[in-house]
């Protein structure tokens, strides 16, 4: 039996009381441009069951996944800007307009930046019967047999496809690409031995090296995450200022009332302020919460577009 108290009532109401425009009724659809299971599919669900309690509407996530994330940004962009449809979507969004031949949006003018939940370092480790224990062994060995060292990566054109080819490109020599659809496949890979090393997101990859599964090799963040104390980052190896994050991201269709734009990203930012949520993203995800609005997840998103975009064009890399 539910009980409803006085206090409860008054703490419900002060859940709601968020904008008028944001008060709305039906249902509220977060598009997810992947597959299940993932990190950014993980995030919207987490956020669906909150929004839902908080907001007193039906939430659902829809799994829209192909294209290198290209076909749920697109039914975002189309949508109606009321408020009924978001895109939670992850860094290879920024991606799109260089890889696609003929991208089926412009994602910095036809999706409107809402919130950016916060960021990850891109983590690459080896299999552990193979004798890299640093990048620098990689290195090494790629000069001594060229294309001899293999890695995964969750896909064409992500970003840990691209921060390899970038540190390839840097230390003068070829490590070979072996693409998958999904961390799921590149993983199995590389934990069977078949593949050497994967560069993938810190979430897809500290389960692994904490069981002994995988060994570091290099981590790509600024400063070394508290997981891999003992691993290198990219600057230390000798990459100055190098650094490749996943991030992950609520955007809206373009023309979305700023009130409403606001009212989403107060409630987003409430519930993911909570310290077992974001306890929670830190353990699971190994991210930094940075919990920014529109106007500075746009700064952030325009400069990812623009790096990761060069690194694709001067690489002719397609999907």
């Amino acid at each position: 039996m539910t009980t409803i108290t006085r206090r409860s009532m008054l703490a419900a109401s002060a859940a709601f009381a968020i904008t008028p425009a944001f008060a709305q009724s039906g249902t509220m659809t977060l598009v997810v441009p992947f597959p299940p299971g993932g990190s950014t599919d993980a995030l919207a669900r987490l956020l669906q069951t909150h929004l839902q309690a908080r907001l007193g509407r039906i939430v659902l996530v829809e799994n829209k996944s192909g294209a290198a994330g290209a076909l749920g940004a697109p039914q975002v962009a189309k949508s109606a800007p009321d408020g009924s449809s978001f895109l939670v979507t992850f860094d290879s969004h920024v991606v799109i307009p260089a890889i696609l031949e003929k991208p089926p949006l412009d994602v910095e003018q036809d999706l409107l930046p809402v919130f950016l939940v916060g960021t990850a370092p891109y983590v690459v480790a080896a299999y552990p019967g193979t004798p890299y224990k640093t990048f620098a062994d990689v290195i090494a060995a790629s000069k001594a047999k060229p294309g001899s060292v293999k890695y995964a990566s969750v896909g064409i054109g992500t970003l840990g496809h691209l921060a390899m080819t970038v540190l390839g490109n840097k230390a003068g020599v070829d490590i070979t690409h072996v693409a998958y659809r999904g961390g799921g496949p590149a993983m199995n890979d590389v934990l069977g031995g078949h593949v050497d090393m994967i560069a993938g997101s810190a979430a897809l990859i500290t389960p692994h090296v904490e069981t002994g599964k995988l060994r570091p090799v290099l981590q790509l963040g600024r400063e070394r995450l508290p997981s891999l104390k003992d691993t290198q980052t990219a600057i230390e190896a000798g990459f100055p200022d190098f650094e490749a994050l996943a991030w992950w991201g609520v955007f809206a269709p373009k023309g979305m009332p700023a009130d409403l734009v606001a009212g989403t990203a107060k409630a987003i930012r409430d519930i993911l302020s909570e310290p077992a949520i974001a306890t929670q993203l830190r353990d699971t995800q190994q991210m930094t919460l940075l919990l920014a609005d529109g106007k500075d997840f746009a700064s952030f998103f325009a400069k990812q577009v623009s790096l990761w975009g060069k690194v694709v064009r001067d690489n002719n890399i397609k999907a």
